[in-house]
């Protein structure tokens, strides 16, 4: 069996840390057999070594090796890219065509970002896993094929199946052996060393001395979060390598190609309302303001009995800031009606604003009561709840929202009333 130490050299593997080299050991160990893998990790951690490490050492190691990265493909083209197609298959299939099953029997398939394949197309690739079938789009003809499938993702895989967004039983299929890389900020002793490597590989290919780390830089390097990994710190490195002058490299002059000061902290993560939030606070302000507006609406109601009894005049002196602030500065209160004209609040996403609501006869099953004149206002106003209640079968809130009062003034009618 290969060493740990030869395959790291063999594929440009730069690190020391006791994670990294047990996802190399478990390569290595699963390897010889057929066994499917699911190498895990974030984006930039070099999920790709791992299965040409497999590949390489595998009895396959002769056979074709594909590498497919299933997010860069379009969903409705990617069965056609898997599995092939036959002629006429669809809109601008001019010829038969192998998919990469076909291509690669006897050898390697890595399927990169996995976790972004369509349901439809996940149905198809457990079907190979299960028993090596597969049919081209188009076609009725099943196909066997004889591949070892390797697979990556950077998706939480667990939370996805909770979504419904891969299948479960793919999972352990494709996870039958799961190597999982450590990101950049957990292996805080490679970091210098990958640095040196990039910088050494930049200075050969652009022809100029090789940059060298300051040892406050190598510490301000060493506490970087890192957040895309190895391949953000190759770039950093490239850039440091072509733009500097100075050959050696400062802490100050490190920190202008840092995308930001954050160091290898616990993360504070900022926490957003969901469209469910906000809507639910728009159907309580909706209600509060229907609400104050019933209120509002049965206020008027009793200034307007008060007016209308024997004791009006006095009334009216003494509630004359209270009148003036419902009805305005119009001291004639005579076109004011017991039915009211009521306002409807207009909500929008930015801004509230009232409207007048068009003047249609809101209680025209009333007519007849209306057209009796010798009816007291407390007769009309008793006659329209009876007849909301038996409209409504005795349920309040619907009589109340018919009413334009709230569901708590219409019990207290209702009381008062003796209904």
């Amino acid at each position: 069996m290969e060493s740990i130490q030869t395959t790291k050299q063999r594929f440009g593997i730069i690190g020391n840390s006791l994670t990294l080299n047990r996802a190399i050991e478990k390569a290595i160990q699963v390897a010889p057999t057929d066994i499917s893998v699911l190498v895990t990790g974030e984006s930039g951690v070099g999920k790709e070594s791992i299965p040409k490490i497999i590949h390489s050492l595998s009895h396959r190691k002769h056979g074709k090796y594909i590498a497919v990265n299933c997010g860069a493909i379009p969903e409705g083209t990617i069965d056609s890219e898997l599995f092939g197609h036959e002629k006429g298959a669809f809109t601008g299939a001019t010829q038969t065509r192998s998919g990469y099953f076909e291509v690669a029997d006897g050898g390697t398939i890595f399927l990169d970002e996995v976790g972004e394949l369509p349901l439809t197309t996940q149905v198809r690739l457990l079907r190979v896993l299960e028993n090596g079938e597969f049919i081209k789009v188009g076609s009725s003809k099943v196909q066997k094929t004889d591949v070892r499938i390797v697979a990556a993702t950077n998706v939480n895989m667990f939370e996805a199946i909770n979504k419904e967004k891969f299948r479960e039983d793919l999972y352990y299929r494709l996870s039958t052996i799961d190597i999982n890389l450590p990101p950049l900020r957990e292996r805080q002793e490679d970091i210098h060393l990958l640095f040196r490597k990039f910088a050494s590989d930049f200075a050969l290919k652009y022809k100029m001395p090789t940059i060298k780390l300051s040892d406050e830089a190598v510490l301000l390097l060493k506490k970087f979060r890192w957040s895309g990994n190895v391949r953000q710190l190759r770039n950093v490195a490239e850039q440091i390598s072509v733009l500097e002058q100075n050959r050696t490299i400062t802490p100050e002059s490190l920190k202008a190609y840092l995308p930001s000061t954050k160091t290898n902290l616990p993360a504070v993560i900022k926490t957003t309302k969901s469209e469910s939030d906000f809507s639910s606070e728009r159907e309580i302000l909706y209600k509060v303001l229907f609400d104050m507006k019933s209120d509002l609406n049965d206020l008027k109601k009793l200034t307007m009995e008060l007016m209308k009894s024997g004791n009006a005049k006095d009334i009216e002196k003494d509630n004359e800031s209270l009148i003036q602030k419902i009805y305005g500065e119009d001291d004639d209160t005579s076109h004011y009606n017991n039915t009211n004209d009521l306002e409807v609040l207009a909500l929008s996403e930015n801004k509230t604003e009232a409207i007048e609501e068009p003047k249609t006869d809101k209680y025209h099953f009333a007519e007849e009561i209306e057209e009796v004149e010798t009816l007291s206002l407390h007769d009309k106003e008793l006659e329209l709840i009876k007849k909301s209640l038996e409209r409504h079968n005795g349920k309040r809130k619907l009589a109340a929202d018919e009413l334009g009062i709230s569901e708590r003034t219409l019990y207290r009618k209702i009381k008062q009333f003796d209904l």
